[in-house]
């Protein structure tokens, strides 16, 4: 079997060393929703991958409904995201930053003064809690029901990031219409109970994914522009429906003629074997399609080399291994990651994960 895991690609221009990507993960190291040096080391140290997407990075004041995360709506997160963007491109790596609007899973009292929980409807989460810095573990409110001027305001949010976003140096952006939260929310009939131009069908739930993803093409071209789609994904609330698999084959479709640079599907059950759904999206969606989903070194060779698709992103692996590429080209052993400081604020468990070198190995 060749060995195409560790070869160079060619995406929409972009020259990546390698067909690993490191997936877009949470890590809630940004103190005042502002990038920093800390979230720069973290980055460099990783460049090794083929493409490294950011964390979840909101477009708006609205958009930052957890504790920590980065936005890129202001100059001083532009200059902060410069700072991980340079330290990047030093090491030889390519980073794109995924644009992530929280939506209906967000706390009040995580967003800044003036801002708004906002959804496609009124529908509050029944499960789902969040984490407020000094108050502890808190119930999620109902959030506002956008007005079609929400909607449009928010997609303008959206295109100003994307510019943003290449004023701060990345490669592209990718959008996060996955893990429940806005773009998906839209897209799942649970959480979008419209009945205007919004809502109902396919073609209406479709509609706000598909007027960003036009709204950023036009701000800063369709070679950089990506986004991320979880089909059969249910986290934060968002159920199966029966019309999944036609949803998202619409939406193959319609990101196919608007000519995106890549499509990141994720399926965290599928542990590195693609789905049906997969793999139809794959025939109907001709360029870069990036697997996510439990995949192991060995898996995604097998699924790269079946065509299902061109490259694979991991996420966990990465978080305790900034030297996974190496690892996983010598077959070497992976250190295990830390889960009580996944989202903690320091750099413990986030930035002191030792390289293979790093540690004694005794016969």
């Amino acid at each position: 079997m060749a060995n195409t895991l560790f070869t160079p690609y060619r995406l929409s221009g972009l020259e990546l060393n390698n067909r690993i990507v490191m997936a877009p993960m949470t890590r809630s190291r940004a103190i005042g929703n502002i990038p920093n040096e800390t979230m720069a080391e973290f980055y460099a140290q990783r460049a090794a991958a083929g493409l490294l997407i950011t964390e979840g990075t909101s477009p708006s004041p609205n958009g930052l409904g957890y504790a920590r995360i980065p936005g890129i709506f202001s100059d001083e997160q532009v200059a902060g995201w410069k700072k991980v963007t340079d330290a990047v491109h030093e090491k030889g790596g390519k980073i794109v930053v995924q644009l992530m609007h929280t939506g209906r899973v967000a706390h009040a009292d995580n967003l800044p003064a003036g801002a708004t929980v906002l959804g496609p409807s009124a529908v509050k989460l029944e499960n789902t809690k969040m984490w407020v810095d000094a108050k502890g573990v808190l119930e999620l409110p109902a959030a506002k029901e956008m007005s079609v001027e929400d909607i449009l305001l928010t997609i303008d949010e959206y295109v100003q990031a994307a510019r943003n976003a290449i004023r701060a140096g990345f490669d592209g952006i990718e959008l996060h219409g996955a893990n429940g939260y806005l773009i998906k929310q839209f897209l799942n009939p649970h959480s979008n109970r419209r009945t205007d131009q919004y809502g109902g069908s396919i073609e209406n739930r479709s509609r706000f994914l598909l007027e960003v993803v036009s709204a950023v093409i036009n701000a800063i071209g369709k070679d950089k522009v990506g986004i991320r789609l979880s089909p059969f994904g249910t986290y934060n609330e968002t159920h199966a429906y029966p019309e999944t698999e036609a949803t998202y084959l619409y939406l193959a479709e319609a990101l196919k003629k608007l000519d995106i640079a890549y499509l990141h599907i994720t399926d965290q059950s599928v542990k590195g074997e693609p789905n049906e759904l997969t793999k139809a999206i794959r025939k109907i969606f001709t360029n870069t399609v990036i697997l996510s989903g439990g995949y192991s070194a060995v898996k995604a060779e097998e699924a790269l080399s079946q065509g299902y698709g061109d490259l694979v992103s991991f996420g966990v692996p990465f978080i305790a291994n900034p030297d996974l590429v190496d690892r996983f080209k010598s077959k070497l052993p992976l250190n295990q990651p830390k889960f009580d400081l996944f989202y903690t604020a320091g750099k413990e468990g986030y930035t002191d994960y030792p390289v293979f070198e790093d540690v004694p190995v005794f016969a």
